[in-house]
């Protein structure tokens, strides 16, 4: 079993599969009287040209590190944001791009951070290390199926950083 280790979310890592949603540096803009920051557009969302935008609830059975990753998928209509409705670390895992999965990187999201997968990207099931595991999902609601699975020949050993 190959075995890799999670490392902590950042912009910079994560670039290559989708953007890292969270209030990072100073707000783009000042609203509501001056008392909310507004951190602007942060994520490329991608629908394709017959889905929509739609919003629904996840409710994943928390995980534990050391996790054993045997499958990923990839949505290849559209983007998939995951928005933690909880302050607790995370897991996110991706695989590099092809027709099938490349190297698999793991990550720990922050309490706090979302993400948005970039349209095609391989990615590891929702990953939750703490209940409640409830995310909104902004993702392509269409007639497409727009899921692939792909099981791994060899399963990966994730630990934690």
């Amino acid at each position: 079993m190959m075995e890799i280790k999670a490392l902590p979310l950042t912009r910079a890592a994560f670039a290559p599969f989708g953007d890292v949603l969270d209030i990072a540096g100073d707000p783009d803009k000042i609203i509501n009287q001056g008392l909310c920051g507004r951190y602007h557009d942060r994520a490329q969302l991608d629908f394709g040209p017959e889905g929509r935008a739609g919003i629904s609830l996840f409710n994943a059975e928390a995980r534990a590190l050391p996790y054993t990753l045997d499958l990923v998928e990839r949505h290849p209509d559209g983007s998939q944001a995951f928005l933690p409705m909880h302050q607790n670390e995370w897991l996110v895992i991706v695989a590099e791009a092809g027709e099938t999965p490349g190297p698999i990187h793991a990550f720990v999201a922050a309490p706090g951070q979302g993400i948005n997968f970039h349209r095609g990207t391989w990615h590891g099931v929702l990953t939750p290390l703490h209940a409640p595991g409830l995310f909104a999902v902004v993702d392509r609601i269409g007639d497409t199926a727009n899921l692939e699975e792909h099981w791994l020949d060899t399963p990966v050993l994730i630990t934690g950083p």
